[in-house]
C-alpha cells in the first residue's frame, strides 16, 4: 500500500476510538448502559451492528477460500454457520421469545425457565461458564483470522498484527460497553459497504469468468494442489450429491449428505435461540415488534456479503489466469486486495475490512463480559456491588476475555479448523440443550446444566484426542450424546415449579410439548397462543428459505449467470409477499406494545 491507503486506515482508526471514547460516560452509568444500552438503541442501528459484527474477516477469507475452491456450491458449506440462517428463527420467533423475558443475558434467561432455586441457579452457572468460553473461543478465531489477514497486507508478523488490531478495539470495547459497539459498527458500515459496492463494481464490470481454469485446495500436509474446472461447474447453483475432493477439502466430498447435516444443524441453532453477541442484540432492542425488524435488517444487510465474497474469488481466479495460481485458499482475499486493488480504494478495502473484524470482536467480548458480570459476580459473590463497582468489573472481565482468547490461538492450525470446531463440535454441544429448553415443558435446570457440561466436555476432548475427525462426526457424535444425556438427567430428577413453568409459557408463548402446562390455562387465552403459534410455524417454513434465496440472488448477480438470476429473483419474490402476509403485518404496533405495557418496569424495558 502506498501513503494514501494508510492515510485513509489510519484516519478512520483515530475516528473509531473517539467515537467509543465519546460514549464512554453514557456506558459507565450502569451495567443496563454497558450491556444493553438501557434498552434505548433503535432496531436499525442494532440490526446495522448485528450485520458488521457477522462480516468479519476471518469468515469472509473462509468464505472467499470456499467459493474460489468450490465455486457457488461453496456457500452451501457455510450453511454450518457462516450464512447466519439462526436470523430467520429470530425473526419469526426467537427475537420475540426472548425479548419477552426481559434479562440481560442468556444465563439470566436460564432462572426465568427454571426458577431461582437450586435447578435454576446450577443452569445459570453453567450457562455463564459455556457461554464465557464460546466468547474467548470466538476471540481466538478472530485473531488468527486478522493475524493472517493484517499480516499479509501489512508485511508484518500475524502475531502482531493480531495484538495491534486488538489493542484498537480493545479500547473503545472497554470504555463505552455496547454503545460504542453499536454507533462504532454504524460508523464502520459505511466503510463496510464502500467496499462492498466497489468490488462488485468492479467485477461486474471487468471480470468475465475464463470457460476454463485452475483453482487450488489444500492437501493437509502444508502442500496444495492445482485442480481445473469450468465456468459451468463453478457457477452451477444446484448442489452435487458427491463431490471427488482431495486434501482437507476431501471431507465435502459427500456433499450432499452434508448440506442436509449443515442445515440441521442450523435449524438446531435457530431453534435453540443461540447466545453471545447475538442475543445480546435482541435483549437490548426496545420491544418485540423491533426485534422482529431489526432481524429482518440484519438479514438484509448481510445478504451483501455473498456478493462481496464471490467478487473476491472471481478475481482471485483473474490473478491466477495470468499470473500463478493462488494456492492457499484463505490467501485469496489479502492477495485480490494486495495485487487487483487500485491505491486509495485500496485503503478504503482495507479500512472496511479492518472494521469488520473490529466489531466482530468487540460485539463478542462485550456479550462475553456480561456473563461474568451479570451472572456471576453480582448474582452470588457480590450481590449488593455497587453499579460503580459493576461497570468497573465489565471492564476488566472484557480484558481477561482478550488475553485468553489471543494465548488461545497456538492451539489451531488454520482458520477452518477452528470455525469448524466453533460450529459442528463446541457449538453442538452449547445448542442441544439450549434447544430442548423451548419445547419441552419436563426438561428441567439439572438437564440443562448436565447436558452443557456433557456437550463443552466432549467438544473439548475431541479437539484433543481426535482433532482429525470430520466435522460430520463431530456433528453426529457429539450432539446424539448430549441428547440422550439432557433427557436422562432430566427424568432422573424432579421437574421444574409448575408456577414458574405457568408464568414462563403464559408471557413466551412457545409451541412444542407443553399439554401439561397449557391444560391449565383459560381456553379462550389457549386460542389466541395457538394461534400466534400457527402462524409462527408457517412463518419459519418461508423465512429459512427465503434467506437461502436472498444470498443465492445477489451471488448470482455477480456471476452474470442471467437465467439462474431471474429464476432466483422469481421464487425470492414470492416468498417475500407471502412473508409478508403471514408473518410482518402481524407485527404488533406501538399501540397495541403500550397498551400492554403494565407498569414502569415494561416501560423502562420497552
Amino acid at each position: 500500500m502506498l501513503f494514501i491507503d494508510y492515510a485513509i486506515v489510519v484516519v478512520y482508526l483515530i475516528a473509531l476510538i473517539g467515537i467509543g471514547l465519546y460514549l464512554q460516560r453514557r456506558a459507565g452509568s450502569s451495567i443496563g448502559h454497558f450491556f444493553l444500552g438501557d434498552n434505548k438503541i433503535p432496531w436499525w442501528a442494532l440490526g446495522a451492528s448485528g450485520m458488521a459484527s457477522n462480516l468479519d474477516v476471518s469468515g469472509t477469507m473462509i468464505i472467499a477460500a470456499l467459493i474460489y475452491a468450490l465455486g457457488v456450491q461453496g456457500f452451501y458449506i457455510e450453511i454450518r454457520g457462516g450464512v447466519v440462517l439462526l436470523l430467520a428463527f429470530f425473526m419469526i420467533t426467537m427475537g420475540k421469545w426472548n425479548r419477552r423475558a426481559k434479562v440481560m443475558t442468556l444465563a439470566e434467561w436460564m432462572e426465568y425457565r427454571f426458577g431461582s432455586g437450586f435447578q435454576g441457579q446450577t443452569a445459570r452457572v453453567l450457562a455463564a461458564v459455556a457461554n464465557l468460553a464460546f466468547a474467548i473461543a470466538t476471540v481466538t478465531y478472530f485473531a488468527q483470522g486478522a493475524g493472517i489477514f493484517l499480516g499479509e497486507i501489512l508485511g508484518i508478523p500475524a502475531d502482531a498484527a493480531a495484538i495491534g488490531m486488538i489493542a484498537l478495539a480493545s479500547i473503545y470495547t472497554i470504555a463505552s460497553g455496547l454503545y460504542g459497539v453499536v454507533y462504532t459498527d454504524v460508523f464502520q458500515g459505511f466503510f463496510v459497504f464502500g467496499a462492498i459496492a466497489y468490488v462488485i463494481y468492479l467485477v461486474v464490470t471487468g471480470y468475465p469468468i475464463p470457460q476454463e481454469f485452475a483453482v487450488s485446495v489444500p492437501m493437509g500436509d502444508g502442500s496444495f494442489r492445482e485442480i481445473m474446472t469450468t465456468r459451468e461447474a463453478w457457477t452451477d447453483v444446484i448442489p452435487d450429491w458427491k463431490k471427488d475432493l482431495p486434501g482437507t477439502y476431501g471431507q465435502y466430498s459427500l456433499f450432499g449428505i452434508g448440506i442436509l447435516f449443515y442445515l440441521m444443524r442450523s435449524c438446531i441453532d435457530g431453534m435453540s435461540g443461540t447466545g453471545g453477541y447475538v442475543i445480546q442484540r435482541f435483549y437490548a432492542a426496545k420491544n418485540e415488534r423491533e426485534a422482529g425488524l431489526l432481524s429482518m435488517f440484519w438479514i438484509l444487510l448481510l445478504s451483501l456479503r455473498w456478493p462481496f465474497v464471490i467478487s473476491i474469488a472471481i478475481m482471485g481466479i483473474s490473478y491466477g489466469a495470468s499470473n500463478q495460481v493462488i494456492a492457499n485458499p484463505e490467501e485469496v482475499l489479502p492477495i485480490v486486495i494486495l495485487e487487483m486493488i487500485p491505491t486509495g480504494l485500496k485503503g478504503l478495502l482495507v479500512a472496511g475490512l479492518i472494521a469488520a473484524a473490529m466489531s466482530t470482536f468487540d460485539s463478542v467480548v462485550n456479550a462475553g463480559a456480561a456473563y461474568w458480570v451479570r451472572d456471576i459476580y453480582q448474582r452470588f459473590l457480590k450481590p449488593e456491588a455497587t453499579e460503580k463497582r459493576l461497570v468497573w468489573h465489565s471492564r476488566a472481565a472484557t480484558a481477561v476475555i482478550v488475553v485468553v482468547g489471543m494465548l488461545s490461538t497456538y492451539a489451531f492450525e488454520s482458520l477452518n479448523d477452528v470455525w469448524g470446531w466453533l460450529t459442528m463440535g463446541l457449538g453442538t454441544g452449547l445448542i442441544v440443550p439450549q434447544m430442548i429448553r423451548w419445547y419441552w415443558w419436563r426438561f428441567n435446570g439439572y438437564g440443562y446444566a448436565g447436558g452443557t457440561v456433557i456437550g463443552m466436555s466432549l467438544a473439548i476432548l475431541q479437539q484433543i484426542f481426535l482433532p482429525e475427525l470430520s466435522e460430520l462426526w463431530i456433528f453426529v457424535g457429539i450432539g446424539s450424546i448430549t441428547f440422550i444425556a439432557c433427557i436422562v438427567i432430566a427424568l432422573m430428577t424432579p421437574p421444574t415449579d409448575e408456577e414458574v413453568l405457568d408464568e414462563f409459557y403464559r408471557e413466551t408463548k412457545p409451541f412444542g410439548f407443553w399439554n401439561t402446562v397449557r391444560d391449565k390455562i383459560d381456553a379462550l387465552e389457549i386460542k389466541e397462543v395457538k394461534k400466534e403459534n400457527r402462524r409462527d410455524i408457517a412463518g419459519l417454513f418461508l423465512a429459512v428459505p427465503w434467506q437461502l434465496v436472498l444470498f443465492l440472488t445477489t451471488m448470482m448477480f455477480v456471476t452474470r449467470e442471467w437465467d439462474a438470476f431471474l429464476t432466483l429473483l422469481g421464487v425470492l419474490i414470492v416468498l417475500s409477499v407471502a412473508l409478508y402476509l403471514v408473518w410482518y403485518r402481524h407485527l404488533p404496533g406501538a399501540v397495541d406494545l403500550a397498551l400492554a405495557s403494565d407498569g414502569p418496569e415494561e416501560e423502562a424495558a420497552g
